[in-house]
């Protein structure tokens, strides 16, 4: 059996299931067959405006979006599938807040449903900063299949790794 490294946190039922498409060799064929497509969004311009809508759509009152970026230095296994970083500074009389996102630039030849599941996610940062019940609710009410979609994530990280 293969060391699942990006499944550590799923019940063994998952992770074995998880195991025996690697050892079987389906993994990929699985991957391809529910996600088939690529998404065109390949710089970070394209990806602020692709994060930037989204969070017009779910987040309208949250403090502006700053910076977003695609990083290839990003640690995909320390550091997650993406970051989003909170600065308040103080400008005269006022509080300015800069939200910036960061995206793993692998991530820029994933399925767009991943892609989305990792921007809903630094998304719902600008709300919730922890990873509690609220900020679940939140991911999910912006991506319905966020669950799914972070594991089948994850499967494709272990299989990318694994080529």
């Amino acid at each position: 059996m293969h060391s699942l490294k990006y499944l550590t946190g799923y019940p063994e039922s998952i992770q074995r299931q998880a195991g025996e498409l690697i050892d079987s060799g389906r993994l990929g064929a699985y991957l391809e067959r529910k996600y088939p497509s690529r998404h065109a969004i390949q710089n970070d311009k394209t990806l602020y405006g692709y994060i930037n809508e989204l969070k017009k759509q779910y987040l309208r009152k949250s403090p502006p979006l700053s910076q977003v970026r695609y990083d290839s230095k990003l640690n995909v296994l320390k550091q997650a599938l993406g970051m989003h970083s909170y600065q308040s500074r103080v400008q005269g009389s006022k509080l300015k807040a800069h939200n910036s996102i960061t995206v793993a630039a692998l991530f820029k030849e994933a399925p767009p449903e991943f892609l989305r599941m990792i921007v809903v996610h630094e998304l719902a940062h600008f709300k919730e900063k922890e990873h509690n019940k609220a900020f679940y609710q939140l991911c999910c009410h912006m991506e319905p299949d966020y669950h799914q979609l972070e594991l089948d994530t994850r499967l494709w990280l272990q299989w990318r790794e694994q080529q």
